[in-house]
């Protein structure tokens, strides 16, 4: 997308650092300063992060890094207001000046209203969230305002039509989700479009769904052999007309570099690789997977401490493979945790999640599966 407003953008591919390389329960500084060194010497410049990244260590790599190791001009930096974080309105400054000082930078070139849907909408605009981001601005501490939004599209044409202030909106968009009926890709991307709003993409690649596909549906781009799953998931997003930014969750320096490989000098997905896509899709839908991202929202309020994005990855495995494999990752995955079974239906995780799924019911199916 051309767009001077945003000229200092180099190109429109970002690094969404929600799933960095780890060391255990750190993150690996060496791994994560060679991607970033990768991404930046092959024109990208564009970061994105969060204060719930990794239990707040996102915000603290990207200064240790990034805006450590570069001049602060070279690069875009998009930061988020998360819900749990404040509870008035009184709170919001002081925690977005934690979040300057944890990332090492004196303002943000970005700054996003984080996951809005119809109920946290009614939270930031009681708590004036909206109007303290754009005095933010004002102040220069911003340089743009925007949200991150999971909802229905009727929402978001809400929110941008009480906030034409807004400038970009980040939503969840992939050829798994364009149709679908509970995240609505395509109408809130064309919601987008009617407020003359930049949109950036976030999963892509649907949290690793798009990469690990079912045996049938891996078949059809083998058969293809045009690259990787990351290839044709990522660019069928990228060549919407009205897609500022297209972000990846690169977790290791191998799909770094086949990221770059393919959006250095990007192309549009010929009618071919468009048909094989839509072929996968009809694929997913006959085997109904669990549509988790694993953003892992849910886990941190789970007062069983059940590993809910685990264990449905544990479920979709069962489905797609039937392999032996998903018993014994279950088994791993409620070692010292909570099993499927122990859910109390306390509904905390269905609150928070950004698919909409119902957490409850699934849990009881999963159990149902994995502990006969």
């Amino acid at each position: 997308m051309d767009n001077v407003f945003f000229s200092n953008i180099k190109k429109n591919f970002g690094f969404g650092c929600m799933r960095l390389p780890m060391n255990g329960e750190q993150v690996n500084y060496e791994e994560t300063c060679k991607m970033v060194d990768a991404f930046m010497e092959n024109g990208f410049n564009y970061f994105d992060t969060a204060h719930g990244y990794i239990g707040g260590k996102s915000e603290t790599a990207i200064r240790e890094c990034l805006v450590k190791r570069y001049n602060r001009e070279e690069f875009i930096l998009t930061d988020k207001l998360t819900d749990n974080f404040f509870t008035k309105e009184e709170d919001i400054v002081p925690f977005f000046e934690s979040q300057l000082k944890a990332c090492g930078t004196e303002y943000f070139d970005f700054y996003l209203m984080h996951a809005q849907n119809k109920e946290y909408f009614e939270k930031f605009k009681k708590c004036r969230a909206y109007e303290t981001a754009f005095l933010l601005k004002d102040s220069g501490k911003i340089r743009h305002v925007g949200i991150s939004f999971h909802d229905k599209a009727e929402v978001l044409d809400q929110i941008l039509t009480e906030y034409p202030q807004i400038e970009v909106v980040q939503i969840q968009f992939n050829y798994i989700d364009y149709e679908d009926a509970g995240i609505e890709g395509r109408k809130c991307y064309e919601v987008c479009e009617k407020h003359g709003k930049p949109v950036i993409i976030m999963e892509p690649v649907k949290g690793g769904s798009l990469i690990n596909l079912p045996e049938k549906a891996q078949k059809i781009f083998d058969d293809l052999n045009r690259g990787s799953n990351a290839r044709y998931a990522i660019l069928f997003t990228a060549g919407f007309k009205n897609v500022m930014m297209v972000l990846s969750g690169m977790s290791n320096m191998a799909q770094m570099e086949d990221n770059i490989s393919f959006m250095k000098d990007h192309q549009p997905l010929d009618e071919t690789e468009l048909d094989a896509i839509k072929k996968v899709c009809e694929i997913f839908k006959e085997q109904e997977l669990i549509p988790c991202t694993a953003c892992r929202y849910c886990v941190d309020g789970c007062p069983k401490s059940i590993a809910i994005p685990d264990l449905f990855a544990d479920m979709n495995a069962k489905k797609a493979y039937q392999d032996w494999n998903s018993n014994w990752y279950y088994m791993i995955h409620t070692q010292n945790r909570g099993k499927a079974s122990d859910c109390i239906k306390c509904g905390k995780c269905e609150k928070i999640c950004p698919q909409h799924l119902h957490i409850i019911q699934l849990l009881e199916d999963t159990a149902k599966i994995f502990e006969k």
